[in-house]
């Protein structure tokens, strides 16, 4: 995944010896409830503004545990700028993909996509070829969101295009690109857990794939068989919308240079915005060269002028366009919002932001993860205790990165008393911290990967696969001490 915290392990965990665990946990029961009532009262249409405001409201609720609790007002806010400060990256990120978007629109990059995928990929293999080839370009470039961003737009339109579900279709595209995200060297978060446990990154790695390969394999099974299950007979005309395409687009294998370089550019550790930057120009320059009628009528023009192609270009970057063609389920599909479009989805970031600051500023999130800790004294029972804790900071702090730092440098010495090796510590904390956070609708990276793909948490929820089952499979092997590698055996080795 792309940093937001430049440092998160430096992130200080703040303690509060008058909170205790029922005062921690009374900002979480106000938010749940809140929450809850909002999505009774709005459903879809929660995200849209309400559900940020409960966010504030919840804040607000943490906000007067801690000043009950003697906790100053300025050190509240001041945590909160810093976690908001901490999300510059992602937010910056959001609109250079909302820009991307829009300029592989109009340049025909991603109708070309569409228009390949639509010939080599029927209906039956789809959702496994998804998780196969997000797999793969996760671990190249050790991003999910740049693999969301690219891939996972088009795989998304070719779904659209062929009639199958845009939640399953976001499944698996979640499923594969948090597969890479777990494995790459590349990825920040797959760094970050090792140097968080107290091991390296190539032993935290390679005890990683024994849980995370079972894993892949029954989520690719899951995908196949769902395949096979699909209706195909109310499948979309694809000869149909094949030939609206071509009437609507200059349709051209040299489309996807773009594509290539900007992914060539994540591997070499080209920084995230910069390939992003140069992959919303190059979108534009092409749209100029293999668009020229598209980009005028989007400018206003019937012929493409200097201005005409400025302003379409430009329109395409930062706000809502539209290309019409002569078939209905393109024309859903062939529109982008732009910049403007992730407007929504950074509001719910700072949010959540806001919630997360202040229940760390008062020490509810530090008073969670002891009351947990001390909850279980079984080997078992501390495997749980860690799992429970990533999750509820990706549900109350609404970031990857506390999920992971702060249980890290709670548990580590817990795990040394047990005689476990940090490995196994390093391994949980992405089993249910790195892949879970994309579950959660205000967690920075569920409110990432929904802008991005334009498809609802709730929707793609089940069909994520791979990273609610991660957890699970985490505590499978630690219940039957299947491959629990003990600190003896660890320096042995």
């Amino acid at each position: 995944m792309e940093g937001q915290n430049q440092n998160p392990e430096n992130e200080n965990v703040i303690e509060n010896k008058n909170l205790n665990i029922w005062e921690a946990l009374i900002p979480v029961f106000a938010l749940i409830g809140m929450l809850a009532y909002n999505v009774y009262v709005y459903g879809d249409d929660a995200l849209s503004g309400s559900n940020q405001f409960i966010l504030l409201m919840g804040a607000a609720v943490a906000a007067i545990v801690g000043a009950y609790n003697k906790v100053d007002y300025k050190m509240m806010i001041e945590e909160v700028a810093k976690n908001i400060k901490s999300t510059s990256g992602a937010i910056l990120i959001l609109l250079m993909v909302g820009s991307l978007a829009g300029t592989w629109l109009l340049s025909g990059i991603i109708p070309t996509m569409i228009y390949y995928g639509l010939q080599v990929l029927n209906p039956t293999i789809f959702l496994a070829a998804c998780v196969v080839i997000c797999a793969i370009i996760s671990v190249a470039t050790g991003s999910s969101w740049t693999t969301s961003a690219t891939v996972g737009i088009a795989l998304i339109g070719i779904a659209e295009a062929l009639g199958i579900s845009l939640g399953m279709t976001a499944g698996a595209v979640l499923s594969g690109a948090y597969f890479g995200d777990k494995l790459s060297p590349l990825s920040d978060t797959t760094n970050l857990a090792p140097a968080m446990a107290g091991t390296d990154l190539f032993t935290h790695i390679r005890y990683m794939t024994l849980t995370t390969i079972p894993t892949i394999i029954i989520t690719i099974l899951f995908f196949v068989i769902l395949g096979f299950t699909l209706d195909t007979e109310g499948v979309a005309d694809t000869a149909s919308i094949l030939s609206s395409i071509e009437a609507s687009f200059n349709v051209s294998p040299w489309l996807f240079l773009v594509p290539v370089l900007v992914i060539g550019m994540i591997i070499k550790k080209t920084p995230p915005l910069i390939a992003l930057l140069i992959g919303t120009l190059l979108g534009g320059v092409f749209a100029l060269i293999f668009q020229p009628g598209v980009v005028a009528a989007i400018g206003g023009s019937e012929n493409l002028t200097f201005m005409s192609g400025y302003k379409g270009v430009m329109d395409a970057i930062t706000v809502d366009i539209a290309i019409p063609t002569n078939s209905e389920v393109l024309n859903d599909l062939f529109s982008a919002g732009g910049m403007y479009g992730m407007l929504g989805t950074i509001w719910l970031i700072i949010c959540a932001m806001v919630f997360g600051g202040i229940m760390e500023a008062i020490g509810a999130l530090a008073a969670i993860s002891r009351a947990l800790l001390n909850l279980f004294h079984t080997t078992f029972g501390l495997f749980a205790s860690t799992v429970f804790t990533c999750l509820g900071l990706n549900f109350t702090a609404s970031d990857q990165y506390l999920a992971i730092v702060v249980p890290g440098k709670m548990y580590a010495q817990a795990y040394k008393d047990k005689g476990l090796a940090p490995e196994n510590l390093s391994r949980t904390l992405e089993d249910s911290g790195t892949v879970t956070s994309v579950l959660i609708p205000w967690n920075t990276c569920g409110a990432y990967h929904s802008g991005v793909l334009g498809v609802p948490v709730i929707d793609y929820l089940f069909f994520a696969v791979f990273n609610w089952l991660s957890p699970f499979m985490t505590l499978f092997f630690a219940a039957f001490r299947i491959k629990i590698k003990m600190l003896n055996e660890a320096k042995a080795a």
